[in-house]
């Protein structure tokens, strides 16, 4: 190549390196939409932002559920209906997808949600940060694949029991 196109082609190729950014960027400013998720976290974690004031403690489990054993403080708003842990069917009205209303108006509330398996707990945990909360907390520990409230109870925290239920099932442990 001879020295006059060279000097030419370099002189293009730096006008067009010092000019493309400014263009890049002139365009309009979008937001950049990144979806709400929710974290899973151990039942020590979870402690931990329950000791904290403020904090919203959901139980997505059944009614029958609830009763047996769940934890101090915890508002119950099931996510589904789920036969094999409680055969009363509730109608769509009673379940979390129409009850969003009865969650904190303050959508920075620390929400600490939790089920059995943490399998309801993801969904409504989902649920929750994409109605736009924005700190929701799955008990669910993900290196050790315990969640829920068996999580809880296996790290030494109390449950509410139903005593009754419990002699009758767990004479045992009483």
């Amino acid at each position: 190549m001879n020295k006059q196109y060279l000097s030419g082609f370099t002189a293009i190729l730096i006008a067009i390196l010092i000019t493309a950014p400014g263009i890049a960027g002139a365009g309009p400013k979008t937001a950049c939409n990144v979806p709400n998720v929710y974290e899973n976290v151990t039942a020590y974690d979870a402690h931990k932002i329950l000791e904290q004031r403020g904090v919203f403690l959901l139980d997505v489990r059944t009614q029958a559920e609830y009763d047996y054993s769940h934890i101090a403080g915890a508002k119950l708003i099931p996510l589904k209906n789920v036969p094999v842990h409680d055969p009363v069917s509730l109608s769509d009205n009673k379940l979390l997808p129409n009850r969003m209303k009865e969650l904190p108006k303050n959508k920075n509330t620390k929400i600490v949600v939790y089920c059995y398996t943490g399998k309801r707990g993801g969904i409504a945990s989902q649920m929750i940060a994409d109605a736009g909360y924005k700190r929701v907390y799955n008990i669910k520990d993900d290196k050790t694949d315990q969640a829920g409230l068996p999580a809880w109870v296996n790290a030494g925290y109390p449950v509410v029991i139903d005593s009754v239920k419990w002699a009758a099932n767990y004479p045992h442990y009483l």
